[in-house]
């Protein structure tokens, strides 16, 4: 075969790149093209934090085709249509890509495949779902079992070298990727592949062994902030996988050993999450748990807004949801917080504060947004139970305990002393003008009452449970 199409999706990336890998197996020119899909880049769920990186990360792809001798050829239009132009333009013998597992790729992928050459190779996950399947052949719905499974696997093969010399595609008609306002985490979250490998690399060197320990701590820089590198694939699992293998090898202690154990723990957890979006597409719309699917949930708008806003009055919620909303990424178990809140505090149905995480989330991802959310919510496949409803002033004081992570995002708290910090609204009437934190007028008093609001949860969902 002389001429191949890579079409890239979420690897936006030259190393460790099945697809690229294939490609150049089977033919002497492989032409990468980005398609612009038009229902994705307007879908309600689009995020303009998450073009802004997508687009960053393809303009340095560009960059790194041109050092290699390539070019990045870049179409609109629906998928389908774009590459039976290319096919045609091109004489090209197949078309590579990167299999992925929401409903609309496997669907999209599927009306492609009845169509044109296209071959699918693995790369979102370490091992593709079809690997982990029960004896009997159906998919695991609980983690440990499924974690069981992920670590009977051997690890596939190691992570692929970039090519060092691509050649050159012939001459076509491209868009030059699109530009896009900067949000505010490109100032955090740098694009590309070269970042992704240079954050890892950190990463398993060090605080990797402390992770155990910190992982949940807002206040502390413990986490590897890799997560939008995995969504876009700038970075893959397996390079992940293999980089944690070698981190637990040089681990010294029982301590390190737990760190190293645990952060592998949250590759398996995403893995699990698109396992199940691949087997159980219905969770995008319904509870995995059919038995909590009639919850009557509330129309709040007002709420709703709150949240959103940050404006709860309880300090780590707003802490939250303000991070959110500024830079587009949120800690993990801030999520997990303010996720409880919408749904347990004010009843508010877990869809819409998924939707709403997916339209800012900078690492929004179908699989694991989903799954975190009905996670929280009781709804899911591994869930929480329904009754476990986290109490968001217990969880300020154990994860922020000093309130360093509340004083970032909310800055009329900056001068309420750690006693008050997690509780303001007990703040005696001096200390409240002391501190130029009057309550009701500098800060919201709690918008419900969390042990009225926990009740209250508790009973919408036995009668859920029981469909009444």
């Amino acid at each position: 075969m002389k001429t191949a199409i890579w079409w890239i999706r979420r690897d936006i990336r030259l190393s460790d790149n099945q697809a690229l890998a294939a490609a150049l197996s089977q033919a002497e020119v492989v032409i990468p093209v980005f398609i612009l899909d038009p229902k994705l880049l307007t879908s309600p769920q689009a995020s303009q934090n998450r073009e802004s990186f997508l687009f960053d990360g393809l303009r340095l792809l560009d960059s790194g085709l041109r050092q290699r001798g390539s070019t990045l050829i870049v179409r609109k239009g629906e998928p389908l249509e774009v590459l039976h132009q290319l096919y045609r333009e091109t004489g090209a013998g197949c078309i590579f890509a990167q299999a992925d597992v929401s409903p609309y790729s496997r669907q999209r992928d599927g009306r492609v495949m009845s169509e044109l050459p296209l071959t699918l190779t693995p790369g979102v996950t370490v091992h593709p779902p079809g690997m982990l399947l029960k004896p009997d052949g159906a998919p695991y719905t609980v983690f440990t079992a499924f974690s069981r499974k992920w670590h009977s696997l051997p690890l596939t093969g190691r992570p692929i070298p970039a090519p060092e010399r691509l050649a050159s595609p012939p001459q076509l008609a491209s868009l030059s990727v699109p530009d896009s306002p900067k949000s505010a985490s490109s100032g955090i979250f740098k694009a590309g592949e070269p970042e992704a490998l240079k954050r890892l690399e950190a990463f398993v060197d060090s605080d990797i062994y402390h992770y155990g320990d910190s992982r949940d701590r807002m206040d502390l820089d413990g986490t590897s902030g890799l997560s939008p590198y995995f969504k876009f694939g700038m970075l893959t699992a397996r390079q992940a996988a293999w980089a944690t293998q070698e981190a637990g090898a040089r681990a010294l202690d029982t301590t390190s050993r737990k760190g190293v154990e645990s952060w592998l723990n949250e590759l398996i957890w995403r893995e699990f999450y698109a396992t199940i979006l691949y087997y159980f597409p219905s969770v995008l719309r319904i509870a995995f748990r059919p038995t909590l699917s009639n919850i009557r949930w509330h129309e709040d708008p007002a709420g709703f807004t709150a949240w959103t806003e940050g404006r709860t009055g309880y300090p780590v919620v707003d802490a939250a949801m303000r991070q959110l909303k500024a830079i587009g990424w949120m800690h993990n178990r801030a999520r997990m917080i303010a996720a409880s809140f919408l749904v347990k505090d004010l009843l508010i149905d877990w869809r819409r504060g998924e939707r709403y995480f997916m339209q800012q989330l900078l690492d929004g991802d179908p699989a694991s947004n989903n799954g975190g959310w009905q996670w929280t919510a009781g709804t899911g496949t591994d869930a929480a139970p329904y009754f476990r409803i986290f109490n968001p002033v217990l969880q300020g004081k154990k994860f922020d305990p000093h309130g360093a992570y509340i004083r970032r995002w909310v800055t009329e708290l900056s001068a309420v002393p750690d006693a008050f910090i997690h509780t303001p609204w007990t703040m005696p009437d001096a200390m409240q003008s002391q501190t130029g934190c009057k309550i009701g007028k500098h800060y919201l008093a709690p918008i419900v009452d969390h042990a009225t609001a926990r009740q209250y949860a508790l009973d919408a969902y036995r009668k859920g449970k029981n469909g009444k």
